[in-house]
């Protein structure tokens, strides 16, 4: 029993790093703070209550099988603020640059019906490139539960999004249907194509902003 308590938090602790240290300092140096971060920042000391830590893809195209996204590069969970709860995820851009897979979006959604059910407030802190690519259809049938979501919870309970990185494409859907939006300065845009999409497609050239 206690080498597999051992062997039980040395994986939490690996997956608390997220995409790792040097990933992790990256994003410090870019002004930026890391998903657990930020929810440590916004919850209550000690409040917050981690969900699917442990969770894993099962995408097997493109080389995806042999590859690892610490908590599938979301982290999800219930906390409090002045003591109120809420519930709350945060987007890991160290795991694959925060995009949504197939079991990125699931723990989401889960997040999200437990919000409405029990009637607590939402906040989404968004720092994505979009649809994670390898994982196809998956990954937008996820993103079609998130926005199923969205439009269920309308008018019952509080919903408020983080933009705290470069959101495109499916990251900033949601994110528009919510009641509330926040934009860190300095370090967040929210566009359905980027500069050079629009460039590709018009000719025209245009900046991240």
């Amino acid at each position: 029993m206690a080498g597999r308590l051992e062997e039980f938090f040395e994986k939490s602790e690996q997956i608390i790093l997220g995409g790792g240290q040097e990933k992790i300092e990256k994003q410090h140096k870019a002004g930026k703070l890391t998903a657990r971060e930020r929810i440590d920042v916004l919850c209550d000391e000690g409040s917050f209550e981690e969900f699917d830590r442990f969770v894993k893809h099962r995408a097997t195209s493109f080389g995806l099988a042999d590859k690892a996204f610490p908590a599938d590069g979301v982290v999800t969970g219930i906390g409090a603020v002045d003591g109120r709860k809420i519930a709350v995820f945060s987007q890991d851009f160290t795991v694959q640059g925060g995009s949504l897979g197939e079991m990125h979006a699931k723990k989401i959604i889960k997040v999200q019906d437990m919000a409405l059910k029990l009637g607590i407030p939402i906040v989404g802190i968004n720092d994505s490139g979009g649809a994670r690519i390898q994982e196809g259809v998956d990954s937008l049938f996820g993103y079609g539960g998130i926005f199923h979501r969205n439009t269920l919870s309308s008018g019952v309970i509080p919903q408020i999004t983080v933009i705290c990185g470069p959101c495109a494409g499916g990251a900033v859907y949601s994110p528009a249907i919510t009641d509330f939006i926040i934009m860190t300065d300095r370090h967040s845009q929210m566009f359905i194509t980027g500069p050079q999409v629009i460039k590709a497609v018009t000719g025209e050239e245009t900046s991240m902003e």
